[in-house]
């Protein structure tokens, strides 16, 4: 039986990598995705593979992506290796972007969407506190905390402005769809 396609959005500083770090504890079977990503390394973040303009694009001329987007002035690729994984049976999890949810749709057949959430103060709290953004650049992000989901695509809403407990158990509860 092929492993389920899990996509993790919402709004830059929601805490989507801190609950993907909590579920690999505790669902060591979870294949997480090593995004590939046109921004230096020492950005920090998530983990990820930082790669030039050039090479993402050829890479993605190669056919090395599953999916690709840009966002915030970069490009983002979830490697085609994923397909291994579903085929071997294991759960597939990436960070995602909202806007890219229709070609997530078509690329992953019944994808499940996690779309973690955290009120505006603790967005502006949280982004101002990893220094990668201007205060200009925060501004922009935070007027798009609300974007919403492309219709049609059934989502489970994760809450992550409270105890981070919370969040992350509502985060494992999502990743077992058949049972919410």
């Amino acid at each position: 039986m092929p492993g389920r396609v899990f996509a993790v959005v919402g709004p830059s500083g929601a805490g989507k990598d801190t609950l993907i770090a909590a579920a690999r504890e505790w669902r060591p079977d979870l294949h997480i995705v090593r995004r590939v990503i046109t921004r230096p390394i020492e950005a920090g973040g998530e983990p990820f593979e930082g790669v030039t303009e050039a090479e993402f694009a050829a890479r993605a001329a190669r056919g090395d992506f599953a999916l690709t987007w840009a966002a915030h002035g970069l490009h983002y690729g979830i490697p085609a290796t994923v397909f291994t994984a579903i085929e071997q049976g294991r759960d597939v999890i990436f960070n995602g972007s909202r806007a890219m949810l229709g070609d997530a749709w078509e690329a992953f057949p019944g994808l499940t969407v996690i779309h973690v959430t955290a009120s505006v103060p603790v967005l502006a709290e949280r982004l101002a506190a990893r220094g990668r953004e201007t205060k200009d650049d925060i501004a922009r992000r935070l007027t798009r905390a609300n974007y919403e989901i492309p219709y049609g695509i059934g989502v489970q809403v994760v809450r992550n402005d409270g105890p981070l407990d919370v969040a992350v158990a509502a985060f494992l509860a999502a990743l077992q769809p058949e049972s919410v």
